[in-house]
């Protein structure tokens, strides 16, 4: 019963990693969108975004707390990692401003990362529930660590898709220039051959 009650510990706290994931959101501009997640007191949580389309690829973030207290507040950001420790139980907010440009609209990248809270059972442990609370502390460290390897992982596959794209545009623009002159090279070329042609002919009849 005791692995049995162990191992379904590691499949939730594994499902719990699992369970967080990246979302896309489009700020379009002269707006503001907004997140909302109900944190526990002392519990931690990190919020992760990358700007990945539109204008100069950065945005203005704020993060405020369930009394609208400011926790974070930075402009033109493209891409950072927030860790914070929720002083109080309640709503925390997280909002990507995108006021400040004229008509692009920004493509942000994002994920709310919440852990677990620090709150235990009243009670002392005897030796197997200590144990046991060694290993789960153990499994939950770990998983905020495959779980920072995984956005990393979705943020740098994200950003091979960005550059790939600047690639693909510079390259295509490239050609396109290198055509635009050699075109007007043959046609001065032309031109010039004509204009030699027609100065001789006038040359001879006169």
């Amino acid at each position: 019963m005791r692995k049995l009650s162990l191992l379904i510990t590691i499949f939730a706290l594994m499902q719990m990693m699992y369970s967080s994931q990246a979302f896309v959101v489009n700020v379009d501009a002269h707006n503001e969108e907004c997140f909302f997640e109900k944190i526990e007191a002392g519990t931690k949580f990190s919020v992760t975004f990358e700007v990945i389309d539109g204008g100069f690829l950065d945005i203005d973030i704020k993060v405020t707390g369930p009394d609208n207290s400011i926790m974070h507040q930075s402009v033109k950001e493209s891409s950072s990692r927030l860790t914070f420790a929720a002083v109080t139980t309640g709503v925390y907010t997280v909002c990507f401003d995108n006021s400040k440009s004229s008509m692009t609209p920004k493509m942000v990248m994002f994920s709310i990362d919440v852990g677990e809270s620090p709150h235990r059972a009243p009670g002392a442990p005897g030796e197997d529930e200590v144990g046991h609370t060694k290993l789960e502390d153990m499994i939950r460290e770990l998983s905020g660590t495959l779980t920072s390897v995984k956005h990393e992982q979705e943020y740098m596959h994200v950003r091979d898709k960005i550059h790939r794209s600047i690639n693909e545009s510079t390259n295509s623009r490239v050609v396109l220039w290198s055509t635009f002159e050699a075109l007007v090279l043959v046609l001065m070329t032309v031109g010039q051959v004509y204009y030699l042609k027609r100065f001789f002919e006038v040359k001879r009849v006169v």
